[in-house]
Protein backbone atom coordinates (compact mmCIF):
# COMPACT_ATOMS: atom_id res chain seq x y z
CA UNK A 1 0.00 0.00 0.00
CA UNK A 2 1.51 3.51 -1.10
CA UNK A 3 2.05 5.76 1.75
CA UNK A 4 1.31 9.41 1.91
CA UNK A 5 2.23 12.36 3.70
CA UNK A 6 0.20 15.51 4.67
CA UNK A 7 2.13 18.62 2.83
CA UNK A 8 1.67 21.58 5.27
CA UNK A 9 2.34 25.18 5.43
CA UNK A 10 4.68 26.55 8.13
CA UNK A 11 1.65 27.14 10.05
CA UNK A 12 0.60 23.29 9.74
CA UNK A 13 -2.30 24.07 7.67
CA UNK A 14 -2.55 21.06 5.21
CA UNK A 15 -1.70 21.97 1.31
CA UNK A 16 -2.37 18.83 -0.13
CA UNK A 17 -1.11 14.59 0.21
CA UNK A 18 1.54 13.34 -1.57
CA UNK A 19 3.66 9.61 -1.52
CA UNK A 20 5.67 9.54 1.23
CA UNK A 21 8.98 9.13 -1.13
CA UNK A 22 7.96 11.88 -3.64
CA UNK A 23 7.88 14.14 -0.60
CA UNK A 24 11.20 13.38 0.79
CA UNK A 25 12.85 13.30 -2.33
CA UNK A 26 11.51 17.09 -3.34
CA UNK A 27 12.30 17.78 0.38
CA UNK A 28 8.32 19.19 0.98
CA UNK A 29 7.33 20.05 4.44
CA UNK A 30 4.87 17.69 5.60
CA UNK A 31 3.54 16.98 8.82
CA UNK A 32 5.43 14.32 11.26
CA UNK A 33 5.30 12.76 14.72
CA UNK A 34 7.62 12.00 17.17
CA UNK A 35 7.06 10.26 20.54
CA UNK A 36 9.63 9.93 23.55
CA UNK A 37 8.25 7.52 26.50
CA UNK A 38 9.39 7.84 30.02
CA UNK A 39 10.01 5.46 32.98
CA UNK A 40 9.09 6.04 36.78
CA UNK A 41 12.58 6.65 37.06
CA UNK A 42 12.60 9.31 34.20
CA UNK A 43 14.50 7.23 31.69
CA UNK A 44 13.65 7.87 28.37
CA UNK A 45 13.19 4.94 25.95
CA UNK A 46 14.96 4.61 22.72
CA UNK A 47 14.69 2.76 20.04
CA UNK A 48 17.26 1.53 17.65
CA UNK A 49 16.03 1.11 13.98
CA UNK A 50 15.54 -1.66 12.01
CA UNK A 51 18.48 -2.73 9.53
CA UNK A 52 16.26 -2.86 7.00
CA UNK A 53 15.07 1.17 6.77
CA UNK A 54 15.52 2.87 4.27
CA UNK A 55 17.09 5.40 6.08
CA UNK A 56 18.75 5.63 8.86
CA UNK A 57 18.92 2.06 9.79
CA UNK A 58 20.51 1.14 13.04
CA UNK A 59 20.59 4.18 14.28
CA UNK A 60 19.38 4.82 17.70
CA UNK A 61 16.33 7.46 18.34
CA UNK A 62 13.01 8.61 20.04
CA UNK A 63 10.55 6.23 20.73
CA UNK A 64 8.83 6.12 17.63
CA UNK A 65 8.40 8.66 15.36
CA UNK A 66 6.29 8.24 11.84
CA UNK A 67 3.68 10.44 10.38
CA UNK A 68 0.16 11.46 10.12
CA UNK A 69 -2.58 9.70 7.74
CA UNK A 70 -5.27 12.24 6.35
CA UNK A 71 -8.49 12.55 8.82
CA UNK A 72 -6.17 11.65 12.35
CA UNK A 73 -5.09 13.61 15.18
CA UNK A 74 -1.47 13.65 16.22
CA UNK A 75 -2.24 11.63 19.07
CA UNK A 76 -4.23 8.91 16.98
CA UNK A 77 -1.44 9.03 14.58
CA UNK A 78 1.19 8.78 18.06
CA UNK A 79 -0.50 6.08 19.60
CA UNK A 80 -1.16 3.85 16.06
CA UNK A 81 2.84 3.87 15.44
CA UNK A 82 3.66 2.99 19.35
CA UNK A 83 1.76 0.00 18.56
CA UNK A 84 2.70 -1.08 15.43
CA UNK A 85 6.63 -0.16 16.72
CA UNK A 86 7.07 -0.95 19.78
CA UNK A 87 4.18 -3.00 20.54
CA UNK A 88 2.23 -1.00 23.79
CA UNK A 89 -0.12 1.56 23.95
CA UNK A 90 -0.14 4.75 26.71
CA UNK A 91 -1.51 7.62 26.95
CA UNK A 92 0.07 10.98 25.22
CA UNK A 93 0.78 14.35 25.31
CA UNK A 94 1.41 16.67 23.05
CA UNK A 95 4.28 19.21 24.33
CA UNK A 96 5.32 20.95 21.14
CA UNK A 97 6.35 21.20 17.64
CA UNK A 98 8.92 22.66 15.98
CA UNK A 99 10.10 22.52 12.09
CA UNK A 100 13.92 20.86 10.65
CA UNK A 101 15.25 20.01 7.86
CA UNK A 102 17.73 17.13 7.43
CA UNK A 103 19.31 15.51 4.26
CA UNK A 104 20.56 12.35 3.91
CA UNK A 105 23.61 10.91 2.16
CA UNK A 106 20.71 8.69 0.13
CA UNK A 107 19.07 11.74 -1.62
CA UNK A 108 15.97 12.03 0.65
CA UNK A 109 15.57 14.69 2.67
CA UNK A 110 13.11 15.02 5.67
CA UNK A 111 11.13 18.43 5.77
CA UNK A 112 9.05 18.02 8.81
CA UNK A 113 6.87 20.20 10.77
CA UNK A 114 7.38 17.73 13.93
CA UNK A 115 4.68 17.37 16.76
CA UNK A 116 6.32 15.94 19.80
CA UNK A 117 4.56 14.10 22.18
CA UNK A 118 5.00 12.42 25.62
CA UNK A 119 3.78 9.33 27.56
CA UNK A 120 4.98 6.71 30.74
CA UNK A 121 5.12 3.15 30.58
CA UNK A 122 7.30 0.47 32.37
CA UNK A 123 6.82 -2.86 30.94
CA UNK A 124 9.19 -3.95 28.38
CA UNK A 125 8.08 -3.42 24.43
CA UNK A 126 7.18 -6.17 22.27
CA UNK A 127 9.19 -4.72 19.14
CA UNK A 128 8.10 -5.25 15.72
CA UNK A 129 11.39 -6.42 14.61
CA UNK A 130 10.33 -4.69 11.24
CA UNK A 131 10.72 -1.67 12.54
CA UNK A 132 13.00 -1.93 15.84
CA UNK A 133 15.65 -3.67 16.04
CA UNK A 134 16.42 -2.95 19.87
CA UNK A 135 15.49 -0.57 22.75
CA UNK A 136 16.81 0.91 26.06
CA UNK A 137 16.38 3.09 28.52
CA UNK A 138 18.33 5.69 29.13
CA UNK A 139 18.39 8.63 31.63
CA UNK A 140 18.29 11.84 29.77
CA UNK A 141 21.60 13.23 30.87
CA UNK A 142 23.12 10.32 29.84
CA UNK A 143 21.28 10.42 26.22
CA UNK A 144 22.87 14.22 26.04
CA UNK A 145 26.02 13.75 26.66
CA UNK A 146 26.04 10.06 24.59
CA UNK A 147 25.09 12.23 21.76
CA UNK A 148 27.78 14.53 22.03
CA UNK A 149 30.28 12.09 22.36
CA UNK A 150 29.15 9.60 19.53
CA UNK A 151 26.54 11.63 17.28
CA UNK A 152 27.08 9.10 14.53
CA UNK A 153 25.02 6.37 16.37
CA UNK A 154 21.68 8.54 16.46
CA UNK A 155 18.86 9.32 13.82
CA UNK A 156 19.68 13.50 12.92
CA UNK A 157 16.08 14.52 14.16
CA UNK A 158 16.67 12.98 17.38
CA UNK A 159 20.23 14.87 17.45
CA UNK A 160 17.83 18.03 16.27
CA UNK A 161 15.12 17.76 18.80
CA UNK A 162 17.33 16.37 21.77
CA UNK A 163 19.49 19.73 21.38
CA UNK A 164 16.20 21.88 20.68
CA UNK A 165 13.92 20.82 23.31
CA UNK A 166 16.64 19.03 25.86
CA UNK A 167 14.91 21.38 28.89
CA UNK A 168 11.38 21.13 27.56
CA UNK A 169 12.06 16.92 27.78
CA UNK A 170 13.88 16.94 30.66
CA UNK A 171 10.50 19.00 32.73
CA UNK A 172 7.90 16.43 30.69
Amino acid sequence: MEEHVILVDENDTPVGLMEKIEAHEKALLHRAFSVFIFNKKGELMLQQRAVSKYHSPLLWTNTCCSHQREGETNIEAGKRRLQEEMGFSTDLKEVFSFIYKAPFDNGLTEHELDHVMIGYYDDAPKLNKEEAEAYKWMPLEDVKKDIEENPQLYTAWFKIIFKKSYEKLSHA
